[in-house]
């Protein structure tokens, strides 16, 4: 198995996003599928191998907080999210790839915006819609973790909770795409030579991740997260922009 830069670059930002995702408990699937984008996959390409990595690490993660999951959280999450999956996953492999890198963006700087203090979304419709998002919109952007994830931040759940039972949701949202894209001719066992390395390097994160896990400064995180996220992406918007050929 021989690795060229580009699978040395990937394995390597797999490792640091799977320790951002263990320390803070979402954003690193993010970064990751930006990534991948801005390197020039398809979404074909990029999703499958994403799905396939972020179930490794979401698994790993969920076994790490697994005293603390929400159980019932994850059951109304699935009860939205196979069938969602099931109608939108022949329509996945045909999407516009700049589309998807403009919709990611847009997704991305969506959630860096200030959030409202308004009352939560009750747990069972929180949780039903968080499932439909990850059956329907996952499909195409891959990661859901920064928009799905606000469904998980309640009050009433300490911070255990909140990592715990979205890396859970989420392995079970990327399990979900593993097996629709293929379904619909797109496995994730299609390159080897990154997703192997790449399982390895984010259960080695996330174990890292968890050791740091409250020993970071928040305000230093928040700070670096944003540049990496707005900074990917710009790159995003261009790529789109290149590839319509406005600019």
């Amino acid at each position: 198995m021989s690795f060229d830069a580009v699978d040395l670059a990937i394995i390597a930002v797999g490792f640091l996003t799977a320790t951002l995702s263990g320390a803070a408990g979402l954003g690193g699937g993010t970064i990751l599928i930006a990534v991948f984008y801005a390197l020039g996959m398809a979404p074909a390409e990029a999703v499958p191998l994403f799905a396939a990595v972020q179930a490794v690490s979401n698994t790993s993660r969920t076994v790490a907080y697994i005293r603390h999951v929400h159980w019932k959280a994850a059951g109304w999450f699935l009860l939205a999210g196979v069938p969602a999956t099931i109608v939108i996953a022949p329509f996945a492999a045909n999407v516009n790839a700049d589309l998807v890198k403009l919709v990611l963006a847009a997704l991305i700087l969506a959630s860096l915006l200030p959030q409202m203090h308004a009352r939560p979304i009750p747990q069972r419709p929180a949780f039903l819609l968080a499932g439909a998002l990850n059956g329907s919109l996952g499909l195409f952007v891959g990661a859901t973790g920064l928009f799905v994830g606000r469904l998980f931040f309640r009050p009433e759940w300490n911070r255990q909770t909140v990592i715990g039972t979205l890396a859970m949701t989420q392995m079970l949202g990327h399990t979900l795409r593993v097996l629709a894209y293929g379904f619909v001719g797109y496995s994730a066992l299609a390159q080897p030579q990154r997703l192997i390395p790449l399982c390895i390097a984010v259960i080695i994160g996330t174990l890292v991740g968890k050791q740091l896990n409250g020993r970071i400064s928040d305000d230093s995180f928040g700070i670096a997260f944003r540049v990496i996220l707005v900074v990917l992406s710009c790159k995003l918007i261009w790529d789109a922009l290149r590839g319509w050929q406005l600019i």
